[in-house]
């Protein structure tokens, strides 16, 4: 999800193109191009290292100004994923050998980057038998091995509720432990195709209750036809299990394949939601149309 339409500044070019699913976009999804040198700088480093991000792949709308202030959110085990989600552009297919020398190339990205928060996602990988936890666990040593004084966040799949899996990356003690549930329960199956709303929550509870110390997110996508109600209900089943920090964002369909956007969440609700997530307990809330769950992610622990 690209960046789209543009206000006019000193510093950027206006543009007023539709939304890639179809359709305009309402006046507080319009947003400046930043300024500098940064965005060029992270794109010839991720290309000189042969790694991907989940900026690229997914069409994230915020690539330009992460990119700008030189960071990314990594994706490891390749580029195609298993499984093929509606709402998703990361690209399907037979998927890659695992690439030994990632996690160092990753690392040294990390640290040519200066990133003092490394954010570590993949695609998900269902034909491997620990679903990639191994790799996960081997790209945080490798973190943490150029970077020592780094946080370290990973946004895992569901590893199809492996508990050895879900506990190895676990007791490789990254900072925060990110799975996102994407939508409510009825939209599940329309959305997530084999992921299952019970299964996430298993995830996030049996990281919480193996080490307590670690920061648990998740995220959620809005506009796709879920009810007020159904949020919250959704935001108690995470409080139930301990869960400190959600993230709320606008959905944007990458292209007219993709599910379509029911509808576009204005401001003030996103304000509202938040204010009543925080109501209910959760240590950090953030929320806004141009939110996900790795959008400045060093800014969002709670405190």
């Amino acid at each position: 999800m690209r960046s789209l339409t543009v206000l006019e500044s000193p510093h950027t070019r206006e543009t007023d193109a539709p939304s890639p699913g179809g359709g305009r976009l309402p006046s507080w999804l319009k947003r400046p191009l930043p300024a500098g040198n940064g965005n060029n700088f992270t794109a010839r480093l991720i290309e000189d290292l042969r790694l991907e991000t989940v900026c690229e792949s997914a069409r994230c709308p915020n690539r330009p100004e992460c990119w700008s202030r030189r960071t990314a959110t990594f994706m490891i085990m390749g580029n195609l994923c298993t499984r093929t989600c509606s709402f998703c552009s990361v690209p399907k297919g037979a998927p890659e050998h695992l690439e030994a020398d990632e996690p160092q190339r990753l690392a040294e990205a990390a640290a040519r980057l200066g990133l003092k928060h490394v954010v570590i996602t993949s695609v998900t990988r269902d034909d491997l038998p620990d679903g990639g936890a191994e790799h996960f666990v081997k790209c945080i040593a490798a973190v943490r091995g150029r970077l020592p004084d780094a946080a370290v966040e990973v946004l895992t799949p569901d590893f199809l509720g492996d508990h050895s899996a879900i506990d190895a990356v676990t007791d490789a003690n990254p900072e925060v432990f990110n799975h996102n549930l994407e939508t409510v329960p009825r939209l599940h199956r329309i959305v997530r195709g084999r992921a299952l709303y019970q299964r996430s929550l298993g995830l996030l509870e049996r990281v919480k209750r193996r080490a307590p110390h670690i920061v648990t997110k998740a995220g959620l996508m809005l506009g796709i036809g879920e009810t007020i109600d159904e949020l919250f209900d959704v935001f108690a089943d995470l409080r139930a299990i301990g869960c400190d920090v959600l993230t709320l964002g606008q959905y944007l369909a990458p292209t007219a394949k993709h599910i379509p956007v029911a509808r576009f969440v204005p401001p003030a609700e996103f304000d509202s939601l938040a204010a009543t997530a925080r109501l209910m307990g959760f240590r950090r809330v953030v929320a806004g149309p141009y939110v996900r769950s790795s959008y400045h992610a060093d800014d969002m622990q709670p405190h």
